[in-house]
């Protein structure tokens, strides 16, 4: 509930007239001011605390946004073990909690892989074959979260997301794309999808709503490619081959702006997924197009370097 994806949903839920009470933890305080849910501060591997925050609340649907993406917000290792710890503790806490009907999970699109063999647009009924470590934590989160289902007879919803965008939300895919100058693949610009946070976070409170039991891909519709990108956002194109992303990387990195495995796969061979089930399933269609949110994101303000207040009141009794 601490980050922007999270204090989101808890908003929108908060102004839900189905929803009662709520509760929420996470390693730092909410990014926005909620009025009646419950805000508990807890690392991830305090494992009996969430236990027992959870199953004291005792819920009627969990929502499990507990995924920290390599380079968002921390780096690869801390990502995997804040994650697996949080994975464990949540599902674990949820599996004792006698009301409970519906537990939601967040994913991603990155768990169908981007081999030679893997769908160009998957749908739900394609095979997980995750080609990236953010993959995998993802397609590990969804093993764990099924386990649960089957074992304690509950509905579980798994919303696939693409790579989510957003004024605050930190994603690598966004660092790297407002670089002054960004790189993209001269042999296979291939198109990808995004999705902004505002429609993501509105996919969570429509599946908790509906207890879903089905897999989602939560996808804005349209594509567009990385050199498209970079020039709608006026930036300096920079094509690479092959060995060359080593160095960009590197680059990009002293820059603030690491670029993890999933995001090099999504510029090489680019990610789309087929999201015509989120109407189905949901009843929900994403208000932005995926261009429309690289226009959002070129249009976010960057920092804006400003003179010392003393200078300018040097003097004043």
């Amino acid at each position: 509930m601490g980050g922007e994806l999270g204090s989101l949903v808890a908003s929108k839920l908060e102004a839900e007239p189905w929803v009662g009470s709520l509760v929420g933890i996470d390693v730092d305080p909410p990014r926005r001011r909620l009025r009646t849910a419950e805000f508990h501060l807890l690392q991830p591997s305090q494992r009996e605390r969430i236990v027992d925050v959870v199953t004291t609340f005792n819920p009627h649907v969990v929502i499990n946004l507990s995924v920290w993406e390599p380079d968002a917000r921390a780096g690869l290792a801390h990502a995997r073990q804040f994650t697996a710890d949080a994975t464990t503790a949540i599902i674990g806490a949820a599996a004792e909690c006698p009301a409970l009907e519906s537990l939601v999970v967040r994913s991603g699109i990155e768990v169908y892989g981007r081999d030679r063999n893997a769908p160009t647009r998957p749908d739900e009924t394609a095979a997980l074959h995750p080609t990236s470590e953010y993959g995998r934590m993802l397609a590990d989160i969804e093993r764990q979260a099924r386990d649960l289902g089957r074992r304690v007879k509950i509905a579980v919803g798994k919303l696939r997301l693409a790579p989510v965008l957003g004024k605050h939300v930190p994603s690598p895919l966004g660092r790297l794309l407002r670089q002054p100058v960004v790189p993209y693949s001269l042999l296979a610009d291939s198109p990808f999808a995004v999705i902004e946070d505002g429609d993501a976070a509105r996919a969570f409170v429509a599946a908790a709503q509906c207890r879903l039991d089905t897999p989602v891909n939560v996808v804005a519709p349209g594509a567009i490619t990385a050199l498209q990108a970079v020039l709608r956002g006026k930036r300096v194109p920079l094509p690479l081959v092959g060995p060359e992303w080593w160095v960009a990387g590197k680059m990009s990195h002293a820059f603030g702006a690491p670029i993890p495995d999933h995001v090099i796969e999504l510029m090489h061979r680019g990610r789309l997924a087929d999201g015509a089930k989120a109407v189905e399933a949901l009843g929900f269609t994403p208000a932005l197009t995926t261009p429309e949110v690289i226009d959002h994101l070129y249009a976010w303000e960057s920092v804006v370097r400003v003179g010392s207040v003393r200078s300018s009141v040097e003097g004043v009794a």
